[in-house]
């Protein structure tokens, strides 16, 4: 609708009042806003006479499709046409503006959609009228029956020469492809924010309506892309003097949603429903605040909303967050489907506010990933100031526990002989405090025999190979010489066998204590006290020189001699003056 435009009847003094949408109904096509597409083809059909004989018109309510047909009539009919655009001013254009004239027919077809009603319009087709064409207008033509779809079929087709047909509908995938396709079929689209608000601005000046922008900029929302539902809120509240009674007052709402508050969710409903909003209202008008906080947060160039309403959704978008908004609108949305069939529809619009608005009452995977992420930025949050703040400095790791280092079996008996008799005392347990680290040798001095003794059965025989474990278990340390241990041996069978592999014991040995010790391997010639016990456990073990190379293998880790042997001897030396008993 041009700026120039004049509306079809002012409304003067003792003339009837007409509806904004009425009133500014285009009179030209290049008044039809948001269709250039449709505007510039009906405008290049009339200015070089190639006009076809049927045209279908479809798209949404409220977007031009009954005006443009209605213009094309004046434009065919008018009587001094200008670039394919109507005069306006002629008997023709003025008897079409006003509803009188005769080359115009109107039929609605959701009324008449009988077989009868498009035989009468077929028989009064080749009728002659006043003006140079005739235009038959069919709106709603989806709702026609088969029988008067296909009755109307041949005279769409091939019409009287001087007869135009548009067909209006909302649902061209209704209209039998037998009709589509003897048509040109144009497609009216929503009108945009920006093109729709530009349009309920001038009617506002236009009518001199004293409504500010946060009113238009309402309107425009209503509307939904449709001018006349635009224009049908624009009067809506130029009639009740201000924005409110147009749509129910959310802001107390969305606010208690935002602030996970149910009781006053549950308040906000019923003071909505008292007066007098039904709860399918407030869930259609609940999905388009959420709608326009999605865009503010994604696309905020998309939003329709403007003024204090789109700060103030802008923030509610902020508070809720992303995920929640889309939620929202989901269940939303799913309850507006389930109150179609609910006893009380006000129950189930309730029902899923609460849920919203506590999220542990929703066991929705949506709902709990939500939470989880809540919960996770709240972590977040407590643990980035702790990092910042500064703290004493970590204590330094402690000593590495070196096996090597810890006390033997014999130490500490000899510590707990050595230790006075006193009476007991019950004492707070404290740890024991970490054993000193063994003090390293001079080179060229062996350590003495208990030294060699102890770290023997804790440390060294277990850390041999399996090879020289096996031999070496059954010996002992006899005495030292200098840099010299000597190393007894049970008998000369043991002896080959444990000279083989004296390397390896001698390097354990100079590992352990830091300096080189020799082994020196001797025939162990025992003494009378320990010939019983001797003799008992040799009873049980075989001689090595008495075993071929096949039956004896040092190698066998598993050796049930060396295990049995080495119990035996830690046993006996643990326990002075003990003896073994065989029965």
């Amino acid at each position: 609708m041009a700026k120039d435009a004049a509306p079809e009847r002012a409304g003067g003094a003792g003339d009837p009042y007409l509806s904004l949408y009425r009133r500014f109904r285009p009179t030209r096509l290049s008044e039809i806003r948001g269709q250039p597409h449709v505007v510039q083809a009906l405008r290049g059909a009339v200015a070089e006479g190639r006009v076809a004989h049927a045209y279908l018109f479809s798209g949404p309510r409220g977007t031009g499709k009954t005006s443009a047909a209605r213009v094309l009539a004046k434009a065919l009919n008018c009587a001094n046409p200008a670039d394919g655009e109507p005069c306006g001013l002629c008997d023709s254009c003025v008897a079409i503006a006003q509803g009188t004239s005769l080359d115009v027919r109107e039929l609605d077809a959701a009324s008449n959609n009988g077989v009868d009603a498009m035989r009468d319009l077929v028989s009064h087709a080749a009728l002659a009228t006043p003006g140079e064409w005739k235009l038959y207008i069919v709106d709603e033509v989806h709702m026609l029956s088969t029988a008067a779809a296909n009755a109307l079929l041949k005279t769409l087709e091939e019409p009287p020469s001087h007869v135009v047909f548009v067909l209006a509908t909302t649902d061209p995938q209704k209209v039998p492809e037998t009709v589509r396709s003897r048509t040109q079929h144009y497609e009216f689209r929503l009108l945009g924010a920006e093109t729709l608000g530009e349009l309920v601005t001038w009617v506002r000046d236009q009518a001199g309506l004293d409504l500010d922008d946060e009113a238009v900029a309402l309107a425009v929302r209503r509307g939904r892309g449709s001018a006349r539902d635009a224009l049908s809120a624009l009067d809506q509240m130029a009639s009740a003097g201000s924005a409110e009674g147009v749509r129910p007052e959310l802001v107390g709402l969305l606010d208690a949603v935002c602030e996970e508050d149910a009781g006053a969710v549950l308040v906000a409903v019923a003071s909505l429903i008292e007066a007098g909003w039904s709860p399918q209202q407030l869930a259609v008008e609940l999905v388009d605040d959420l709608r326009q906080a999605f865009l503010l947060s994604l696309a905020p160039d998309l939003a329709s909303a403007g003024g204090d309403e789109r700060a103030r959704l802008g923030a509610q978008a902020e508070r809720l967050g992303l995920a929640r908004v889309v939620r929202s609108m989901e269940a939303i949305g799913l309850a507006q489907v389930d109150m179609r069939e609910a006893p009380d529809a006000r129950v189930v619009l309730e029902v899923t506010l609460v849920r919203l608005a506590k999220s542990e009452l929703d066991t929705a995977p949506e709902s709990l990933a939500e939470r989880v992420a809540r919960l996770e930025r709240a972590l977040a949050t407590r643990e980035v100031p702790a990092r910042q703040q500064p703290g004493p400095p970590a204590p330094p790791p402690g000593p590495v526990d070196d096996p090597r280092d810890r006390p033997t079996i014999g130490a500490l008996r000899r510590q707990r002989a050595e230790r006075p008799e006193v009476s007991p005392v019950i004492i707070e347990e404290t740890p024991p405090p970490d054993p000193a680290p063994p003090a390293r040798l001079r080179s060229g001095v062996a350590p003495d025999r208990d030294a060699l003794v102890e770290a023997w059965g804790d440390h060294l025989l277990r850390a041999l190979p399996a090879r020289a474990k096996v031999v070496y278990s059954s010996g002992r340390f006899v005495a030292v010489e200098g840099s010299t241990a000597l190393f007894a041996v049970p008998n000369s069978g043991y002896l080959g066998r444990c000279e083989e592999v004296r390397p390896l014991v001698e390097e354990a040995l100079g590992n352990h204590f830091g300096a080189t010790i020799a082994l020196r391997l001797v025939v162990e010639e025992a003494p009378e006290t320990r010939a019983p016990v001797r003799s008992a456990r040799r009873a049980a073990e075989p001689d090595p020189s008495d075993l071929g190379d096949d039956d004896f293998d040092p190698e066998d880790p598993g050796e049930p001699v060396e295990a049995q042997s080495l119990a035996q001897s830690r046993i006996l030396e643990a326990f002075p003056g003990a003896e073994e008993v065989t029965g």
